[in-house]
């Protein structure tokens, strides 16, 4: 019985000192006064927890306001330099790994390309371990800060693999498009990446790791319910329900590229036919120019050939559109506002943000008529009580995305962590800082 106890003080601790920490991440600067309400915690709560992150660098100062006839209340944030963060997109295009502080500031960054080697897991593996140790170098980071990594992969995620060399289980991927099949990436990247043991790896879908960062951050900021699809060279989306802080809030990747929208139609590289994203992706894209006729290159890569897929089709005041290029991406608005409309009717989201790479690319340009056809698709009622926008937190978003996995996880409980970190922080509130940085001015 005591034990039980003790483990209830224990969780009832932490859940206070989550609640704190997250209230203050996501809505600070606040003072000790306005943190009360918003949690639910007493006075006598809210300054022994305050006290406590204080003491453990997590919290910081962050100005004195005014009181109504009172003494000056002083705002708390989070310490960005609380800790330290890996992000890090495993593209279709690149391996991308950012390094950032608490309020997602990035500190270092590299890029490896994937053009020569593709897929292949051992080269990947090389690539994350290597971008991990140069982000670290760059900004002179002590890897006993980290938190956690977060990688976003393409793919089905499986939580709890086989049981590797060290007697753990880790994530499994299985990525069809990409030749993976129940590739042990989690083991794979701990045997390999030098950082401590007690370091925790964090592996999910990338579109559901943009679809958090916009949620946290960008277009979805606020929405009950939101869809959020990734277009890069292949095609995958995300539904997330319930406000960030909410507990029961739930995320799901959805393998989106691979509805159907033509029947007998062109052979997705999955193997399937008249998939979504064998006539939406950039890779298919580029195949689909080059058979019209499009002047490429013979080496051309996906964003060389989408590049020049959009010049064609809308070369300025003083060209003439291509009318093959204007009729191929007609279709594809068509084929991305029908696959939009699958999504409306079935999650009934409030809003539907379109992101990734090549996403950002089409957007701007095929919009409206993206919103058009997906309104002709789709229910009347659902469609009349969704928005179609364009993601806001441009082509780092995945990697933004991925970094709040490790992050979330901290926040969740409530600053809990292998190392104590340091304090110090630039004057900007967390959120509002990634939103400035990683914002995408709308057409």
């Amino acid at each position: 019985m005591a034990e039980r106890n003790r483990r209830t003080v224990r969780d009832l601790r932490r859940g206070n000192r989550a609640r704190v920490l997250q209230r203050l991440y996501f809505d600070g600067p606040l003072s000790r006064q306005e943190l009360g309400p918003v949690t639910g915690l007493s006075s006598g709560s809210i300054s022994n927890v305050v006290a406590e992150l204080s003491a453990e660098g997590l919290l910081e100062e962050a100005g004195v306001v005014d009181s109504d006839g009172g003494r000056p209340r002083t705002l708390l944030r989070v310490a960005p330099d609380g800790g330290l963060l890996v992000g890090i997109d495993i593209g279709e295009t690149r391996v991308r790994v950012e390094l950032f502080d608490l309020s997602l500031t990035e500190l270092a960054r590299t890029e490896r390309l994937l053009a020569q080697h593709g897929y292949d897991v051992e080269r990947i593996v090389a690539h994350v371990r290597t971008g991990v140790a140069d982000v670290l170098r760059d900004a002179g980071a002590d890897p006993r800060r980290l938190l956690g990594i977060g990688i976003g992969v393409p793919g089905i995620i499986e939580r709890d693999g086989p049981e590797g060399t060290d007697g753990t289980r880790g994530a499994v991927v299985h990525g069809q498009t990409i030749g993976w099949r129940a590739v042990p990436f989690e083991q794979l990247l701990r045997e390999a990446v030098d950082v401590p043991p007690e370091v925790p790896l964090f592996i999910d879908n990338g579109a559901k790791t943009l679809g958090q960062a916009e949620m946290w951050f960008g277009g979805g900021r606020g929405a009950g319910a939101a869809a959020i699809a990734l277009i890069g060279s292949g095609v995958g989306a995300c539904v997330d329900r319930g406000d960030v802080l909410d507990e029961d809030r739930t995320s799901l990747a959805l393998e989106w590229g691979h509805t159907t929208v033509q029947l007998r139609g062109r052979r997705c590289r999955c193997g399937s036919i008249g998939c979504l994203e064998a006539y939406a992706g950039a890779e298919a894209l580029r195949e689909r120019w080059r058979e019209a006729g499009g002047p490429l290159p013979e080496d051309a890569d996906d964003e060389t050939a989408l590049a020049a897929l959009l010049a064609a089709a809308y070369p300025g005041r003083r060209g003439t559109p291509d009318p093959v290029a204007l009729a191929l991406l007609d279709e594809t608005a068509e084929c991305l506002g029908a696959a939009l409309a699958d999504l409306v009717n079935l999650f009934l989201p409030e809003r539907v943000l379109i992101g990734g790479w090549a996403g950002l690319l089409l957007g701007p340009r095929l919009l409206p008529e993206i919103r058009r056809y997906a309104n002709e698709y789709a229910l009347s009622h659902a469609a009349a009580r969704t928005t179609i926008e364009m993601g806001r937190l441009g082509p780092d978003a995945v990697t933004v995305g991925a970094a709040t996995l490790p992050l979330a996880d901290f926040l969740a409980r409530g600053g809990s962590r292998p190392w104590p970190g340091g304090t110090g922080a630039p004057p900007r509130t967390a959120v509002n800082a990634v939103r400035e940085r990683h914002r995408t001015p709308m057409n």
